[in-house]
């Protein structure tokens, strides 16, 4: 497989992927922006005259037609002004930058627990399919995934914070950063995916164990500890590190969720904050980001599975491509 060969889907795919978020964007705009009157009133306030809101509009230009406003908007948005929140009273960017960076490490200290947590138990329980450790780790998986996060976060909270009293409750950061704080939401995201990915890894594995070449070998003599490392462990991994790679758009969403039960000062309450106070810029600004992950984790994904497979990632790639 030549670079060039490669580069191609990759290309197409990209470009597929910019075309989704120039829709996603359009959609949103549409959706805070059509009505102009209630921005003014949001931006304004509600006790603002209606001489006030209409010198308002007129100022910021939304007596212009609305494909003008918008292509104003993306533009603007693309060079870095995202406008200022109306309930924080600052820059759009400057309040995104550092909630997103809180985030980031609340959701890569999830995955890098949960990754290698869950290939493990994947590769233990697909080596023999049908044995204990099999059907624990199955049972162990589904109760996990089957409980939605805030539930798994009270029963955390009652065992660890009020029954133990070993972890605090919150995760301000009020103090500066604390590993203790992170415990629980970090443990939180952790059991709601480690399930998922690990039961995807024990069918990808106990397929590739099912495999022609894999009982040749094992007819051959080879040890089964080899026959895992050298060559299943590679073939089965190329489905779980997609899935893997496709979970952070689901660990950005389930962010939010944990961080508003935790009191953490990340990108979730704020977009939290964002839609309980109707703030149209700040909210705006928090779809296009949110759009912008799930974008940059699909096509980090599409590399992961070329490089884990080169002969499938690119066929996957020319697919999604012309698609």
């Amino acid at each position: 497989m030549t670079v060039s060969r490669l580069a191609l889907p990759l290309l197409r795919r990209l470009l597929m992927l910019l075309l989704t978020m120039a829709a996603v964007s359009f959609l949103v705009f549409l959706v805070l922006e059509v009505n102009i009157d209630s921005v003014a009133v949001k931006v304004l306030g509600q006790f603002s005259t209606p001489d006030q809101r209409a010198d308002w509009l007129r100022e910021n230009g939304y007596l212009d037609p609305f494909l003008l406003r918008y292509l104003r908007w993306l533009g603007r948005f693309v060079t870095g002004d995202w406008g200022v929140s109306t309930y924080y009273q600052e820059e759009v960017l400057t309040l995104i930058l550092p909630r997103l960076a809180a985030s980031a490490l609340l959701a890569g200290a999830a995955l890098a627990v949960m990754t290698p947590l869950a290939l493990a138990l994947g590769v233990l329980a697909g080596v023999r399919p049908g044995s204990a450790t099999d059907r624990t780790v199955s049972t162990l998986s589904i109760l996990t995934t089957s409980a939605p996060e805030f539930a798994t976060a009270v029963f955390l909270t009652a065992i660890f914070v009020i029954t133990l009293g070993w972890l605090p409750g919150v995760s301000t950061m009020a103090g500066g950063f604390s590993l203790r704080e992170l415990v629980l939401p970090v443990a939180v995201l952790v059991l709601a995916s480690t399930g998922y990915i690990a039961r995807m890894t024990r069918a990808s594995m106990a397929e590739v164990m099912a495999s022609p070449y894999i009982r040749t070998a094992l007819l051959k003599g080879a040890s089964p500890m080899r026959i895992i490392l050298r060559h299943a462990l590679r073939n089965a991994l190329v489905t779980p590190i997609t899935v893997i790679m496709l979970q952070i758009p689901w660990i950005v969403s389930g962010v939010i969720i944990v961080e508003v039960f935790f009191a953490y000062r990340g990108f979730g309450t704020l977009v939290y904050q964002a839609a309980l106070n109707s703030d149209v810029y700040l909210i705006e600004a928090c779809a296009m980001v949110s759009v912008a992950v799930v974008v940059i984790s699909q096509l980090a994904s599409d590399l992961m599975q070329a490089l884990l497979d080169p002969r499938v990632g690119l066929g996957a790639l020319a697919k999604k491509g012309r698609s």
